[in-house]
């Protein structure tokens, strides 16, 4: 008499980010591995956040710069549900304060697009694993560009802005007037000129471009 020992299911993967060719070739690169399996997609972080309503997964690997809600936000409002999976994040910028933020909304790694090849499977195996990763070259990267900074005599902000903030931020730095966000947002347009006013003070920035600048630097939109 033969015993069968069943194979484990694989880890159920959500994948978001805004470019098809992108989550194809990452769907690619995960499908192929007998322990993970891409069950859902989606194109941007509200898709993400409303995917995970219907469809229960154990890792979401979320794209930083995405149109409508960021990876970043998808990543804060995933860290509030009562038993939230486990969540890592996707970029194509060696950006210390992109990576930073991931740890900081409770991401368990950081891949570079570029390499995806290479570190994506391991990374998300750690992060199933309840551990973090970052990719190798990152703590270098990081390094380098802090020194590059402050030999152009750049500084990055450390003020935290509310959530809200970056909602009207990210919207700003995308173009939409005052009018637009309000629309947006639901918030009256006296609201969105009261927020304009509070994210210029906080950040010590004069105008959109100071903005824009900074929106780029937080993952808020693509340069």
């Amino acid at each position: 008499m033969t015993t069968s020992t069943s194979t484990p299911a694989p880890a159920s993967i959500l994948l978001a980010d805004d470019h098809a060719l992108v989550r194809r070739g990452v769907r690619l690169i995960l499908d192929a591995e007998p322990d993970l399996g891409v069950v859902a997609e989606a194109g941007d972080g509200a898709e993400a956040v409303a995917a995970l309503r219907t469809t229960e997964v154990d890792l979401v690997v979320l794209d930083i710069a995405m149109p409508r809600m960021t990876g970043l936000q998808a990543a804060r409002e995933i860290a509030r549900r009562r038993e939230p999976p486990k969540v890592l994040m996707l970029s194509m910028h060696d950006n210390e304060q992109y990576f930073f933020e991931s740890l900081k909304l409770g991401a368990s790694g950081y891949v570079l697009k570029s390499v995806a090849d290479e570190d994506l499977v391991a990374a998300c195996r750690a992060a199933l694993r309840g551990e973090a990763f970052v990719y190798p070259g990152v703590m270098s990267a990081l390094v380098r560009d802090y020194l590059d900074r402050l030999r152009r005599g750049e500084t990055v902000p450390t003020t935290v802005l509310t959530e809200r903030e970056d909602q009207v931020l990210k919207l700003i730095a995308e173009g939409a007037t005052s009018k637009e966000i309000a629309a947006a947002l639901t918030i009256s347009v006296k609201t969105v000129e009261k927020h304009r006013a509070s994210i210029l003070a906080r950040l010590g920035m004069r105008d959109r471009t100071q903005l824009t600048r900074y929106a780029i630097r937080a993952g808020l939109i693509e340069p």
